[in-house]
């Protein structure tokens, strides 16, 4: 554990946290795509089989259950919640995240560092997670107009993955041997799909404006 790899976790359970709030306190889902949180809960299933057999730390653990409850609560409430099912505008929110889901997973077939299920798997969501966040960029660009905790949510989101970016450096020049070039490489390009976002949201905050994104 490290300054930015904490900085890292706490700015993804802020993410979480706040988008939470949004759902939970003011009962709308308007700007969230459906499509983003059901890849988050498949990245989170995939990634954490080992929860009940391989124990880390409490913190790790801890963790696990946080990200594996609070994606799955927000998928529920954007499907089965009676109040906040009726702010989802699905009609926006028309990616068609399966074909993200196969590519990901025939790559981490031919490209992982161990042949056995729960390897791939691991590198499944590693490569799912890089890229689940396209449909809530393209149903914010659709819409255009983003409310606050929306902005603040994709922002946190992120940024997370920028701390995690420095986490991976400080690890290289500090731990022998530490080399791990699948996560690298796809955490890289999730934080490349942001930086248009970045653009624009540092823009709004320096002009105090409501953010806009390109249509």
């Amino acid at each position: 554990m490290n300054i930015f790899r904490l900085a890292g976790d706490m700015t993804h359970l802020a993410s979480v946290l706040v988008l939470l709030l949004k759902i939970h306190t003011i009962k709308s889902c308007a700007g969230v795509s459906l499509k983003t949180q059901e890849l988050y809960a498949l990245v989170f299933a995939m990634r954490y089989m080992d929860i009940f057999t391989d124990f880390v730390s409490v913190y790790n653990t801890i963790m696990k259950l946080i990200f594996l409850g609070s994606s799955f609560s927000i998928v529920w409430y954007i499907r089965r919640h009676r109040v906040v099912r009726r702010s989802y505008d699905k009609d926006q929110d028309t990616f068609r995240h399966y074909f993200l889901m196969l590519p990901c997973l025939l790559l981490a077939l031919i490209i992982h560092e161990k042949f056995t299920f729960r390897e791939v798997m691991w590198t499944f969501s590693i490569y799912l997670e890089a890229v689940a966040i396209l449909p809530q960029l393209v149903l914010l660009q659709r819409t255009r107009n983003i409310d606050n905790l929306t902005g603040q949510y994709v922002f946190l989101l992120g940024a997370y993955r920028a701390f995690y970016i420095l986490n991976w450096v400080y690890r290289y020049f500090t731990e022998p041997h530490y080399v791990h070039w699948i996560t690298w490489i796809a955490g890289l390009v999730q934080t490349l799909l942001y930086a248009d976002f970045f653009y624009y949201y540092f823009e709004s905050w320096k002009n105090n404006v409501r953010l806009q994104l390109p249509a």
